[in-house]
């Protein structure tokens, strides 16, 4: 009877391992939460305001690292990661598993 308990949760935990996505790619920009995916109304205020300045800005300010892509928002999951910092603004290609609107990133690369 104890052998068949092992078997089941055995069984149990390899099925639950299956259950997660294959990592996917995604290419967009990194913005922050409080501006989405445009910081169009940031920089009406101040002209020479970037894209990276005020996604820096605003993480700083409590916001979170987001990638923009093909009209989505998705929150990152790992928010110390040192290439959300280093491609702030910029084009990326994110290799990562998704779950719902989040992504946990395997890898973040300036996009080509």
């Amino acid at each position: 009877m104890r052998r068949a308990g092992l078997l089941f949760v055995a069984t149990m935990l390899c099925a639950a391992g299956s259950g997660f996505a294959k990592d996917q790619k995604f290419t967009g920009t990194i913005s922050d939460s409080k501006c989405g995916a445009s910081h169009k109304a940031m920089i009406e205020h101040n002209k020479n305001l970037t894209d990276r300045a005020c996604t820096e800005a605003c993480v700083k300010s409590g916001g979170k690292y987001i990638l923009a892509a093909k009209g989505k928002l998705y929150t990152l999951e790992d928010q110390n990661d040192p290439a959300l910092a280093m491609y702030a603004g910029e084009r990326v290609t994110i290799t990562g598993e998704v779950k719902g609107d989040t992504i946990r990133a395997s890898k973040i690369a300036k996009a080509k």
